[in-house]
């Protein structure tokens, strides 16, 4: 299963990168994962965890992926498993008509994956990739402002 999503932000690809990457700040602006923090490394790059509750159902769910690939300002992969469901997220960060077109792509394997299906879990998780994109385009915007002034 993959969830895609894309947004335009008016603000350049290392604005929104240096909004992304303040993993300790997510509680500032992110609705989508509460509780973020690295759990192992000093920011965000290949080989950190991080570490994060999604609220997918009814309960939070602690999620612990680590970092896979980083490169600042272009691209984040995380992966990681959980009770029969690998995911793995990529973020893509590509410049454009001097803003940022983000895009997300989730991809989910696992024997889990059609008990998830038959509960209507993938829309919520598209809904949650949705308002995650949209709050980090609110910050990286309203944040990038006074630098472009």
């Amino acid at each position: 299963m993959i969830i895609r999503e894309e947004i335009f932000i008016a603000a350049p690809p290392e604005a929104v990168w240096r909004v992304f990457a303040d993993i300790g700040n997510w509680g500032q602006w992110n609705p989508v994962c509460r509780e973020c923090r690295l759990e192992s490394g000093q920011a965000l790059a290949a080989g950190a965890c991080i570490s994060f509750q999604l609220r997918p159902v009814f309960f939070p769910v602690r999620i612990r992926p680590v970092i896979t690939r980083c490169r600042p300002a272009r691209e984040v992969v995380w992966s990681g498993s959980k009770w029969g469901l690998h995911a793995e997220h990529t973020f893509l960060f590509k410049p454009e008509n001097g803003g940022t077109r983000l895009e997300s792509i989730e991809r989910f394997s696992g024997w889990m994956l059609p008990l998830l299906k038959a509960a209507g879990i993938p829309r919520r998780l598209h809904q949650l990739t949705r308002e995650l994109l949209a709050t980090l385009q609110s910050r990286a915007e309203n944040r990038s402002e006074p630098e472009n002034s």
